[in-house]
């Protein structure tokens, strides 16, 4: 066991639990559970965004995703800052000024139907637990390395946590272990990076030059091709990755969490500047890692590469910056499946419970108890999950949650917006098609299937070959979503003039 990581671990879970503790005397309604009250300035919602999207992929994932594959593994860099545009520019302003609490609200503001609801609530539940997932998969490996703990033990210890955060803090809580977790991220990985970068003499010329002899890859290790060699799955992915930032339940309820959508905006900015100097740094994390950790050793500590940057620490700073960083990338996890739990109970106390089983009379102490359960629930699911994902890089993991997104959620959050013709079938149609088709694809794909014993979870023939569902799943959201809607024969009346000007409001 390594003593200092041990400690510094107990010192992350003291001070989040300590928050938890201030945050829940501040936490009796449901509007205060739900989004903090609204009283996020755009600093602090910005730096908790960035918290909530810099997870166990980014930090574990891609670092051990680039030093084991080179620059396929700087898709996944590229993808998640790109996706901040969309975000920006289609979905900030308006879900602020159309929602309340949920991504559901949002669609319910033009559709009086309970059964948009219970749908919204089915996809943000789904994609939370499959997000979840990853970071469980992260946590199992890291806990295993440092403190020696089995994998299953590893995951029931942060399940616990994560739990207690949701439960006791809410909104809160969540969003303030997020802003402190993004400020342990960022000063730790530009620690390693300025150590990383020293070690090439300060030169991106050297840097390269050196890596084209520093991994078994040669230099195929800078040209893409060495994981995705197929360009339609390479696409795949690339999609999944952009589009699907603006469809993730967790990321979508933090524009709840200000006052308004010129807070919003702000929040999306200051969290796009701070993400993107993160994911200019996964490059020398990567890079440090396969160079001075070297392949094999990464690969003996954790099959996928996952724990590649607490490696990398431990080669250029020993023990205790070992224990460091691998504590922040601990403080990561929590932050980011306490939010993942909070909009998956969200989706179910509020959408589910409160407007489709109690037909909106549901007391705010009824709407507490009933989200407080729904996190434990949902923690339970995800624990058992992980626990058959041990072997998965959990970078891919989220890649295939992002696809998830894009294909259920944003093919009717734009028709909602943007398309006066849009009706309930056709809201139905998208996110049922886009959700199971996204699904069925990777159940049926080498995720899943694969004829060598200990290369994915099942052994056998995957009946397709696409990594990434996201360049089919993707059309067939936004398809089903048109085709539900032109042949319908349902004619309603909505309120879709009511929420263009209501959507528009502060954005000029």
């Amino acid at each position: 066991m390594n003593y200092t990581a041990f400690w510094l671990f107990l010192l992350i879970v003291a001070a989040t639990l300590v928050i938890t503790f201030f945050a829940a005397k501040k936490t009796n309604t449901t509007n205060e559970f739900y989004t903090a009250g609204g009283g996020l300035t755009g600093w602090q919602n910005g730096l908790a965004i960035a918290g909530d999207y810099m997870s166990a992929a980014s930090f574990l994932g891609i670092a051990g995703m680039i030093a084991l594959t080179g620059f396929d593994g700087f898709f996944y860099s590229i993808g998640f800052l790109v996706a901040y545009l969309v975000v920006l520019y289609l979905v900030a302003e308006p879900l602020r000024n159309l929602g309340k609490y949920t991504m559901a609200d949002v669609i319910a503001s033009r559709f009086k139907n309970k059964n948009i609801r219970s749908v919204v609530a089915l996809n943000s539940i789904a994609i939370s637990i499959f997000y979840m997932i990853a970071q469980l998969v992260g946590a199992g490996a890291l806990i295993k390395l440092l403190l020696g703990l089995d994998y299953a033990t590893s995951v029931l210890i942060v399940g616990v946590l994560m739990t207690v955060y949701v439960v006791f803090g809410g909104m809160m809580a969540t969003s303030w272990v997020q802003i402190i977790k993004a400020v342990l991220l960022l000063v730790g990985t530009f620690i390693i990076s300025i150590m990383v970068f020293a070690k090439f003499d300060f030169s991106i010329t050297n840097m390269f030059q050196h890596m084209k002899e520093a991994t078994p890859l040669g230099d195929a290790f800078l040209n893409p091709g060495n994981k995705f060699k197929d360009g339609l799955d390479n696409i795949s992915l690339n999609l999944g990755l952009v589009l699907g930032t603006a469809g993730l339940p967790h990321i979508l309820i933090r524009f709840f969490t200000v006052k308004d959508a010129p807070t919003a905006r702000k929040s999306v900015v200051n969290a796009t500047w701070i993400i993107g100097i993160f994911y200019i740094m996964t490059i020398f994390l990567g890079f440090g890692a396969a160079a001075f950790v070297g392949t094999d050793v990464i690969e003996k500590a954790n099959k996928a590469g996952n724990m590649a940057a607490p490696l990398l620490a431990k080669a250029l700073g020993g023990d205790f910056l070992f224990a460091f960083i691998s504590a922040v990338a601990f403080a990561t996890i929590l932050a980011v499946v306490a939010g993942l739990v909070l909009s998956a109970a969200s989706a179910f106390a509020h959408d589910f419970y409160s407007h489709i089983i109690r037909k909106g009379e549901a007391t705010e102490r009824e709407q507490m108890n009933a989200a407080k359960w729904a996190s434990v629930g949902v923690s339970i699911i995800s624990i058992i999950l992980a626990l058959f994902a041990q072997k998965l890089n959990v970078a891919f993991l989220v890649g295939l949650a992002f696809a998830v997104a894009a294909s259920a959620n944003l093919p009717v959050i734009l028709f909602t917006m943007f398309w006066r013709s849009f009706n309930t079938t056709g809201a139905i149609t998208s996110m049922l098609v886009g959700l199971f088709s996204s699904l069925i694809l990777v159940a049926i794909s080498p995720n899943v299937w694969s004829p060598e014993v200990g290369k994915a979870i099942l052994v056998g023939e995957p009946l397709i070959s696409l990594t990434n569902p996201g360049i089919i799943s993707i059309p067939l959201g936004f398809l089903a979503g048109y085709l539900g809607t032109i042949f319908s024969s349902r004619k309603e009346e909505d309120n879709y003039d009511q929420i263009l000007v209501q959507s528009q409001i502060g954005m000029k």
